[in-house]
């Protein structure tokens, strides 16, 4: 679980509703057709901006956001001494036996088996890292647009509301009520869009950056085993993705 997500979530609902609380008078703050305007309009918008896949694929980062496996920078460095102590001891091609659930890891290490040419490795990080930029691009695109769409729904849900008060001036005791509900969607839409959709696609760039740091540290620990698959060289080397305040020393 990330916490930060969660409690910076958790603080801003408790200070929004807490406000609203404050003021009694929730319920004034409930309109069904001010959300279906906006929740359901952001939706379309974003179902005819991107294709369907991708829609579906964001909404599944959101998964992301809140809960992943944590893996820094220091445990992928230290992973990959482990790997250049298995090749000094019994040869690059026991690499190949060598079993893990990350798939990068899983390809830097075949590479290395097979005594590949550090220009093979440069190119297959490059495509990685660009493949990988391309996918959390999209995702992150659709909670850009979304964080978009949101306020400007908003604001059409409101001028809906302002037409429809405007043709019962007859009653002026339905002014104010009819404003405060035009009103709605607006509070809605920019809710949306500063509490959720841009918090999340920010979330989403920072673990694309932190992933991308690791096919680094991957492929660049891949070329230096080929080199010299001392593993007290290759964490020197590597170390150095590493700020100097958060570096662990390899047991």
């Amino acid at each position: 679980m990330d916490f930060a997500t969660l409690l910076g979530l958790l603080f801003g609902l408790a200070l929004v509703f807490g406000a609203i609380w404050w003021g009694g008078a929730v319920a004034i703050f409930i309109n069904i057709p001010s959300l279906m305007i906006v929740v359901g309009g952001t939706l379309a918008a974003i179902c005819v901006n991107f294709p369907l896949h991708e829609v579906w694929q964001a909404v599944l980062s959101v998964v992301k956001v809140f809960g992943r496996r944590r893996v820094t920078a220091n445990d992928v460095v230290n992973v990959m001494v482990q790997v250049a102590e298995i090749s000094r001891r019994d040869g690059l091609l026991a690499l190949e036996r060598v079993e893990t659930d990350n798939k990068i890891l899983q390809k830097a290490c075949q590479l290395i088996a097979d005594n590949a040419d550090p220009r093979v490795i440069r190119d297959a990080v490059r495509f990685e890292i660009a493949s990988m930029n391309r996918r959390h691009s999209n995702t992150q695109d659709v909670f850009k647009r979304a964080s978009m769409y949101a306020p400007s729904l908003g604001m059409i849900g409101t001028l809906i509301g302002l037409v429809q008060m405007l043709t019962n001036l007859n009653d002026p005791n339905s002014i104010g009520p009819a404003m405060a509900v035009a009103l709605l969607t607006t509070f809605y839409g920019a809710f949306m869009s500063t509490m959720i959709f841009l918090p999340i696609a920010g979330k989403l760039r920072s673990i694309s950056l932190e992933e991308r740091l690791h096919l680094e540290i991957i492929f660049e620990g891949a070329k230096c085993i080929l080199e010299n698959n001392n593993p007290r060289l290759v964490y020197e080397k590597l170390s150095s993705f590493v700020p100097p305040k958060e570096r662990r020393s390899v047991r």
